[in-house]
């Protein structure tokens, strides 16, 4: 059997996403209590359950039953009758084990599984992930079993583990994410908290775990990524392009946007109901018009928002595509409207680092209050200890509109080298009245992006924010740019 065969064998079609509505459709649950579940809506699970027809061949849920039944039955192996549904091409599978009170007091036990059952609920939202069930894990509580026994149990590919010890003063917890298969160490971290206030040692802990495994830049995409890069070009899946793809947007320079726009193009090629992929590509389209990447921003606009619109149509629970399509409104004019998607959005993920630092660009650039979108960003930051250096993009921008500039700078040397980051820069310091430094970023603007103005970021990003058109106005005056 060719690679070629092998990628387009039907079990081999089907996400990781895919495959766990199947498992839930095939035992009977409904499309809301499916939606409940997993954090998406009924709409969602009905064009899942359709994509999930289509690739299979079959029109019935007797027939979805039948297929997983024989897919069990062939992956079965004499060691242990565990079905491996999940690959490395696809999302990853996370469990998150009951957290061991190593103290005494059932303040601490409750405190205990609370981290665990936050965790949990929080992963869920992302819809690049699949995570085990709380239930199922309870099954687990006081068991010291062998990592990789475990993994093979849950038919995980990583789970996190966690241990809690407290005084009447302190509490401190520790966490590992352990590989399923081999049992090794991926990442570990230590939070000394004071025990005044137990929910607040939840909620902040919390907070930290999943900004650090989730998310673009999250570990967990990490790994994903490495082993995506073993693999030969041409054998990649849609959900690895994918990967590799917000790897190169993130890197912000005209070579990686334009390899960013190839990666995800292909990914929406192999899977056009990638609703995140889709989503992404917008992104990558933003960035290029925003920065004068490409020959028309208009153009780069208009793919921005084919692949919003896209990609809240395939998935009306993304709280990401939601936020983008709340830009859009802005774009028409609808300001009132632009600021209730990006509340709907913030609401659904109010502990996503990238949800916070997306509404606070929103907030100071489409419509709302810019010193909402100063708290949101620096919300986002302190809350990812690996925040990605857009986040500080975002700050950059944010600060400027309020007129804070000298943070505006700060911001901007923390961000990745960009064209609109010079370009920001340099307005900064005209506001400053620092001419030698609005020199120096005129001149890496101009070789960064010879013909990006203001007003073409203004087109490209969108601006409609009257304070922010204002400030980039003014500050592009003062530069000499406009």
């Amino acid at each position: 059997m060719s690679s070629h065969d092998i990628q387009t064998a039907p079990n081999a079609e089907l996400s990781t996403r895919e495959l766990v509505v199947a498992k839930k459709f095939a035992e009977g649950m409904t499309y809301r209590e499916i939606g409940t579940a997993l954090f998406i809506s009924p709409s969602t699970v009905r064009t899942h359950l359709s994509v999930i027809y289509q690739k299979l061949g079959i029109h019935n849920k007797l027939a979805l039953a039948n297929h997983l039944m024989g897919q069990l039955k062939q992956n079965a192996t004499p060691a242990a009758s565990v079905v491996r549904l999940n690959n490395s091409s696809g999302p990853p599978i996370i469990a998150v084990l009951p957290f061991e009170n190593l103290g005494s007091g059932a303040r601490w036990a409750l405190l205990a599984d609370g981290l665990a059952t936050d965790i949990i609920a929080n992963l869920a939202r992302y819809p690049d992930l699949a995570v085990i069930s709380r239930m199922t894990m309870l099954a687990f509580k006081g068991r010291r079993d062998d990592p990789r026994v475990i993994g093979r149990e849950l038919n995980a590919d990583y789970h996190l583990e966690g241990s809690l010890q407290a005084t009447e003063s302190q509490v401190r917890i520790a966490v590992q994410l352990v590989d399923s298969h081999s049992g090794s160490y991926l990442w570990s971290a230590r939070y000394d908290r004071p025990a005044d206030d137990l929910f607040a040692i939840q909620d902040s802990v919390t907070e930290n775990i999943v900004n650090v495994l989730a998310g673009c830049s999250g570990k967990l995409a990490h790994l994903r990524r490495n082993v995506a890069r073993l693999k030969p070009p041409a054998s990649l899946g849609a959900y690895e392009c994918h990967l590799l793809g917000v790897e190169q947007l993130n890197i912000c320079s005209r070579a990686s946007n334009a390899e960013a726009i190839r990666l995800l193009s292909h990914a929406v090629m192999i899977d056009p109901c990638l609703a995140r992929a889709w989503m992404e590509l917008g992104f990558a389209y933003a960035v290029q018009g925003s920065n004068g990447y490409g020959d028309d921003p208009v153009l780069s606009l208009t793919n921005f928002i084919h692949c919003a619109n896209k990609a809240l149509s395939l998935d009306p629970g993304d709280s990401i595509a939601r936020q983008a399509v709340g830009d859009l409104r802005a774009c028409d004019g609808d300001f009132a409207g632009a600021v209730e998607e990006n509340t709907m959005a913030l609401a659904a993920a109010p502990n996503d680092g990238d949800i916070l630092a997306l509404v606070a660009g929103s907030r100071a650039l489409a419509a709302g209050n810019p010193e909402e979108g100063y708290d949101l960003i620096n919300r986002a930051i302190t809350i990812n200890a690996l925040a990605p250096a857009w986040y500080f993009s975002m700050l950059g921008r944010v600060t400027f509109v309020l007129g804070r500039y000298r943070e505006s700078v700060a911001a901007f040397r923390r961000a990745p080298d960009m064209p609109s980051g010079f370009m920001f820069r340099a307005m900064a310091h005209a506001m400053l009245g620092e001419q030698a430094e609005l020199e120096i970023c005129v001149s890496r603007l101009v070789h960064a992006s010879a013909d990006l103005t203001p007003e073409d970021f203004i087109t490209g990003y969108p601006v409609t924010n009257p304070p922010a058109l204002v400030a980039i106005r003014q500050g592009a005056k003062r530069a000499g740019l406009a």
